[in-house]
């Protein structure tokens, strides 16, 4: 196994592991935290943004703010395969690691 922290993989192949297990499930770990807080932060967004008259709701999503949510959300949208492909990979490790 290498020392090198990364996976790796030809188009078509299987992963190959050069990540320690430790460190991958510490990864997972954060993204696993860090993907909770954006749903509960959007739970959150959604539910205020019902208590806001039209006007109010009008003047908020006309501003960079918004928008830069926006664009959030969406980039978030863009790493979900990249995302299920990773828990993929970790689920393959943890079966390794039991084996």
């Amino acid at each position: 196994m290498s020392e090198q922290n990364s996976f790796s993989s030809d188009a078509g192949t299987t992963p190959v592991r050069d990540l320690d297990y430790a460190q991958a499930r510490l990864a997972y770990s954060i993204i696993e935290t860090l993907l909770e807080h954006t749903g509960a932060t959007n739970d959150l967004i959604a539910l205020m943004a019902q208590a806001l008259d039209e006007d109010t709701k009008h003047a908020l999503t006309n501003t960079p703010v918004w928008t830069a949510y926006l664009e959030s959300r969406r980039g978030m949208e863009r790493a979900r395969a990249s995302l299920e492909q990773f828990a993929e990979i970790m689920k393959r490790l943890a079966e390794d690691d039991a084996a």
